[in-house]
């Protein structure tokens, strides 16, 4: 097959997805971020993993992402749309039930003219300036809002991956500030305000990345193999370069294995003469630009000729994969080319 190939295991989602379960606390429901395809994986699949897992409230980003997530899940799961209730998605938001975090007042009167009665949530600007009211205008129709019945309020925290930023506790302040009292259940935290503690977990967390092994969340159960097929082995004097531009020249004589991948599928330019694939547990570096295509990676230290390289499994995480990139995990995933054929492993496969 000329194909890479990513093996998605879905036994670890669901193990990934029960040990942040655990962390937010017994008291605490937690759902689970679907959103960009589950992060480049594969929506549909992962949601049912997820749900069979014990999901029962999933969060997407856009009402077309819903869609997908309905249709895998049937009636019943609860799926929240980040975004909120935008302009030309009431007939979608109405018909497959979803739920929209209203970020505005304008969103605020679409929703409830158009579908009165219908579930929604409110997402307040805590301090991170991207989605949701800010503070005044959270004051000033909350008594309406609250007597409307909202399901849900959220806000989002900027800097969870860095613990002890102080920006953490503010936010913290804040969010008990503006909802107190409210008798509404509360959410405020992904993967990281998850690790944060639990003053931060509310009455729901929303994982996202640490469902699909990332960071930072260290027990991470490995998600992703992404292997890599030989298509061609090239025997090298010294001084014979590779590439283009010629940045990487054999010193010794070499033996060079050219793969299937490049930056059409996500692997970014910026690994060029930097990152590793992996035989078996030993590293492999990739030499020369990252092409479109196609990569090339010195094998001479090789017994044999191998069918594939691993550039995401056992020995290299996408976190790391993203280090070595000059990037963050979210993107790697994100990012991973529709090129590849994936493979479902598991019980819910």
């Amino acid at each position: 097959m000329a194909s890479a190939t990513l093996t998605i295991d879905l036994d670890a989602i669901a193990a990934n997805w029960r040990a942040l379960d655990r962390l937010s606390g017994p008291d605490t429901q937690t759902a689970a971020v679907v959103k960009a395809d589950a992060y480049g994986l594969g929506a549909a699949r992962i949601s049912r993993a997820l749900a069979q897992a014990g999901a029962r409230r999933f969060f997407v980003a856009l009402a077309e992402e819903g869609a997908v997530v309905r249709q895998a899940l049937g009636p019943g799961p609860q799926i929240c749309v980040l975004s909120g209730h935008i302009a030309g998605d009431t007939e979608m938001i109405g018909d497959l039930d979803l739920t929209p975090m209203l970020n505005s007042i304008d969103q605020v009167t679409r929703h409830l003219e158009a579908l009165p009665g219908h579930p929604f949530g409110v997402q307040i600007d805590t301090g991170m300036n991207r989605l949701g009211m800010k503070a005044v205008e959270w004051q000033a129709v909350a008594p309406f809002l609250l007597e409307a019945g909202p399901e849900l309020l959220m806000s989002h925290l900027a800097c969870a991956d860095e613990d002890g930023h102080p920006m953490n506790a503010a936010q913290l302040a804040a969010f008990h500030a503006l909802t107190d009292g409210t008798g509404v259940p509360r959410s405020f935290s992904a993967t990281g305000g998850i690790m944060l503690g639990p003053d931060y977990h509310f009455d729901l967390t929303r994982p996202g990345v640490g469902l699909y092994g990332g960071q930072p969340f260290d027990g991470a159960a490995r998600v992703v193999t992404l292997s890599l097929p030989v298509v061609q082995v090239h025997e090298l004097e010294p001084g014979e370069t590779v590439g283009y531009s010629a940045t990487w020249t054999a010193e010794a004589p070499a033996r060079t294995a050219t793969v299937v991948g490049g930056y059409a599928d996500g692997l970014h330019r910026t690994l060029s003469n930097t990152a590793v694939l992996w035989h078996g547990d030993i590293p492999c570096p990739l030499v020369g630009r990252v092409s479109m295509d196609f990569v090339t990676v010195d094998i001479s230290h090789l017994d044999e000729t191998p069918q594939t390289l691993d550039i995401l499994g056992p020995n290299q995480t996408i976190d790391d994969l993203a280090g070595s990139a000059g990037t963050i995990g979210y993107e790697m995933l994100t990012g991973l080319s529709q090129r590849y054929v994936r493979r479902y492993s598991g019980s819910g496969a």
